[in-house]
C-alpha cells in the first residue's frame, strides 16, 4: 500500500475543490483488485445522479477499517476535522433523542466520504431541510433462501401495478446483491409512521396477490421460499443503500437505478463502480426525473385503515425501536423460537 497522499481536483460551487486522498493504492475490494483512489474517480464520476439521489439528505456512512471484508462501522455526525463543505443537520432518532446527522451536497464531499473509507452510503428517505417527513416510500424486496432474482422481479412487477392503483409512480434499482429496491415519490406531509403504514398496506396487498411467493411474515423461519417485503425500512433511521452506492461485496457491485423495460433479465453483478460510469454516459440515469410528479399515500392510508378494521393492525417494529402503539409481540427476525 502507498504511503504517499494525493489530490484530486473536484468540481465544486465556485470552481475546483482539491481533497486529500490518503493511501490512493489501499486496496478496498481485494477480489476486484479495487482500491481507495477507484473508488474516488467512481464517485466523481457518477457525481451528478450519485448526489441527485442521495444529496442534500441525512445520511449514514459505513466505513470499514481495512478492505470491504473485515470489520466496518457506521458515522453519521460529521467526524472531527470535517471540511467545511460537509454540513450536517439535526434529526431526531426513534428514542427521542436529537443527534447531528451528515448531508453531503456535492461531489467533493463524496470524495471525502471515499477519503474516510466509505463504501456504502444509506440516505434518509427525507431530505434535511424537513428531515421528520419522507418523500420518499421505499419498499425493499429481499429475496430468502429458494428464491430466484427472477421471483424478485416477478414481485417488483407486481408491486409497480398494486402502487399504480393506488396512484404512485415507482421506480426500480437493484439493491446491489440479490434483491430489489421499490421506491415511489412521495409529498413530504406525513411523518415516517404514516409512511411506514403505506408501505404495510401496499406490501400485505402485494402478499394477497402472491401468497406462495411474497410474504410480510417477519419470523424468518416463517418466510419460507418467499421474497420477503421488508416493511421496516420505511422506519425513522432504517436506510438502505443509496442509489449509485457501491457495495461491500467481493465484485464492487453497485445499487444501480434500471428503467421497468430492462428489469426483466438483467444480470445485477454487471453493475459495479467498474461498469456504472459507462452505463450513464450512454443511456443516462432512469432516476433523473423521479421527484418531477411526487404522489399522494392518501389511498394506501385508506387501505392500512381498511385492514385495521378487518383486525390487522401495526406489524413488528426492529428490537432496537421503542414499542409502538398497537404492536405485536415484540420479536427478532433471526432468533428462533422455542417450540415446546
Amino acid at each position: 500500500m502507498a504511503s504517499e497522499a494525493m489530490i484530486l481536483d473536484v468540481d465544486g460551487p465556485d470552481g475546483l475543490r482539491p481533497v486529500r486522498l490518503s493511501s490512493p493504492s489501499r486496496v478496498l475490494w481485494p477480489q476486484a483488485g479495487l482500491t481507495k483512489l477507484d473508488l474516488a474517480r467512481y464517485l466523481v464520476e457518477v457525481a451528478p445522479a450519485f448526489l441527485r439521489a442521495n444529496g442534500g439528505r441525512p445520511v449514514s456512512l459505513q466505513r470499514f477499517g481495512g478492505d470491504v471484508d473485515g470489520e466496518y462501522f457506521f458515522s453519521k455526525n460529521p467526524p472531527k476535522g470535517a471540511p467545511d463543505y460537509v454540513r450536517s443537520v439535526t434529526v431526531v432518532y426513534p428514542s427521542g433523542r436529537s443527534h447531528p446527522q451528515l448531508v453531503l451536497d456535492e461531489p467533493a464531499s463524496a470524495v471525502w466520504a471515499a477519503q474516510m473509507n466509505t463504501v456504502v452510503f444509506h440516505p434518509w428517505a427525507s431530505r434535511a431541510d424537513a428531515p421528520d417527513l419522507p418523500d420518499e416510500l421505499r419498499i425493499d424486496l429481499d429475496p430468502q433462501p429458494g428464491t430466484t432474482f427472477p421471483d424478485v422481479v416477478a414481485a417488483a412487477h407486481e408491486l409497480r401495478a398494486v402502487l399504480a392503483e393506488a396512484g404512485l409512480t415507482c421506480f426500480v434499482k437493484t439493491s446491489g446483491n440479490r434483491g430489489l429496491h421499490v421506491f415511489a415519490p412521495i409529498e413530504p406531509v406525513h411523518e415516517f409512521l404514516e409512511v411506514r403504514r403505506a408501505v404495510i398496506a401496499a406490501a400485505r396487498e402485494l402478499e394477497r396477490r402472491m401468497p406462495d411467493r411474497v410474504t410480510t411474515a417477519w419470523w424468518k423461519e416463517e418466510r419460507g421460499a418467499r421474497i420477503f417485503v421488508d416493511y421496516n425500512q420505511a422506519n425513522r433511521d432504517r436506510t438502505m443503500a443509496g442509489a449509485y452506492s457501491p457495495r461491500a461485496l467481493p465484485h464492487a457491485s453497485v445499487s444501480c437505478p434500471l428503467t421497468w423495460d430492462e428489469l426483466t433479465g438483467v444480470d445485477p453483478a454487471s453493475f459495479t463502480i467498474t461498469t456504472v460510469p459507462e452505463r450513464l454516459r450512454t443511456i443516462g440515469d432512469p432516476w433523473e426525473d423521479l421527484h418531477a410528479e411526487p404522489g399522494s399515500i392518501d389511498v394506501l392510508r385508506q387501505w392500512w385503515d381498511r385492514d385495521v378494521e378487518a383486525g390487522l393492525g401495526e406489524l413488528p417494529f426492529p428490537p432496537d425501536f421503542p414499542k409502538m402503539p398497537g404492536e405485536p409481540l415484540r420479536v427478532q427476525p433471526s432468533r428462533a423460537r422455542n417450540r415446546d
